[in-house]
């Protein structure tokens, strides 16, 4: 059903390209202009184009192909302001919750972004940022949710999906496998940064380096904004004391 498009951007992801997909008149992330996607859309008729949300590396030839195809824009209710700002183009219309954009049905993922959503196709779904097969995806504080976005995994591991289609990368052909895995690594680097705090750590620096087994230093930006979201989660769930503003958490 999603027919992939690799195409090369400028992104921190280990890949180093962006997934755009074709579906059956849907055009989803077209994150830049390549010879490979301009051929495909110039070969199917594109109705409809939406993405998964709005970070940078996702969204960057939008505008050329709403231009080029026509197509009705799609963007998620209440995030109209944040996505014309992203794409320089005013949506069509909006979507929520269970709403299809031609054959694909919204499921709301929110925790890597606000607007985060995936769409589904029967027992496939285009996932966006939300995993990965080949790495984990970043959730910092600045522009994400760690308890939403665990949440977003759990409603993955409902689904029960045939195969997720990530917005980097392969496709993910064991879900519930690799989705498992995510949340498992995901709760073992909370207990590692919890332990932390317990343990005398007080600074988010010093919380990073106790946190991590490895060196982080080629990373260090990306595991500190980890860091944070994780005492930001940590601090609602009252298991630590997180102040923000000091960078800095106590033991409740």
């Amino acid at each position: 059903m999603f027919e992939r498009i690799s195409v090369p951007v400028s992104t921190r992801a280990p890949t180093g390209a962006t997934n755009a997909y074709l579906a059956d008149g849907v055009l989803l992330d077209p994150a830049a202009r390549s010879d490979a996607l301009d051929r495909r859309v110039a070969d199917r008729d594109v109705d409809h184009i939406a993405v998964t949300h709005t970070h940078v590396d996702h969204v960057g030839a939008l505008a050329h192909y709403a231009a080029e195809t026509g197509a009705t824009v799609w963007a998620r209710a209440g995030r109209e302001g944040r996505f014309e700002a992203a794409t320089g183009v005013t949506p069509d219309r909006v979507f929520r919750e269970g709403d299809e954009v031609g054959p694909l049905t919204v499921l709301e993922t929110p925790g890597h972004a606000p607007d985060h959503v995936a769409f589904a196709a029967g027992g496939d779904l285009a996932i966006g940022d939300l995993a990965m097969a080949e790495s984990s995806i970043f959730v910092g504080t600045r522009d994400g949710d760690m308890r939403a976005y665990y949440a977003s995994l759990r409603r993955l591991l409902a689904r029960d999906a045939d195969a997720l289609y990530p917005g980097h990368g392969h496709a993910i052909e064991n879900p519930n496998e690799r989705v498992t895995a995510l949340l498992a690594r995901r709760v073992r680097r909370e207990r590692n940064v919890e332990h932390a705090v317990e343990s005398g750590a007080r600074a988010v620096a010093d919380i990073v380096d106790a946190a991590y087994s490895r060196n982080v230093a080629d990373v260090r930006d990306l595991a500190t904004e980890t860091v944070r979201a994780h005492l930001e989660k940590l601090d609602i769930e009252g298991r630590v004391r997180w102040y923000p503003d000091e960078d800095r958490a106590t033991p409740p």
